[in-house]
């Protein structure tokens, strides 16, 4: 089970019933106080109007590993856990995880439960990163839609970022893959 923390915009657009995507049947409404035991069990999760078009950029509160979802349609938010899953495996084949990491990360990986985002520190640096994809985009003049969202996401993660109540910064990448080993 993945614990997502949403932001307000997003849990407003996910078709949500009791904490559960409603899509996925087979989910299970679990106590969030208490911290999952796997270590992928805890994203938090942002919606992003980027030039007009709906983008989920979801990122790992440990790891500060992004994932970043683009052009969502109303029906794509009911198949959000498929999207999620979807753009983390392909993601983590773009920054090159080895085969033996990405069949844990698969075994690891199940339906969403969805509740209110806490953590600031993770916010804060996921805007940090909607403001350099922004920036990227104005600056190659390239149009959201003709993006990678895997690519971009690889991107994200190639540059250090600072954990609240931790002196050093912590490379996305090179986190993600040590948890995976």
């Amino acid at each position: 089970m993945i614990n997502l923390f949403c932001t307000q915009k997003l849990i407003a657009k996910l078709p949500v019933n009791e904490g559960v995507i409603s899509a996925c049947s087979d989910a299970k409404l679990t106590d969030l106080s208490t911290p999952n035991t796997h270590p992928l069990s805890d994203w938090h999760a942002n919606l992003l109007t980027i030039q007009r078009r709906n983008c989920v950029l979801l990122m790992h509160n440990q790891t500060r590993f992004p994932v970043f979802i683009i052009g969502l349609t109303k029906p794509d938010f009911a198949k959000l856990d498929f999207l999620f899953a979807d753009s983390f495996m392909n993601t983590l084949l773009k920054v090159g995880a080895t085969n033996q990491q990405l069949q844990k990360a698969a075994s690891l990986l199940g339906p969403l439960t969805i509740a209110k985002a806490n953590n600031r520190s993770v916010q804060g640096t996921m805007n940090q990163m909607k403001g350099d994809i922004e920036y990227q985009l104005w600056f190659d003049q390239i149009n959201i839609m003709d993006c990678s969202p895997y690519r971009t996401a690889a991107w994200l993660a190639e540059r250090p970022c600072m954990v609240k109540g931790q002196k050093d910064c912590i490379w996305p990448i090179k986190e993600m893959l040590a948890l995976l080993s």
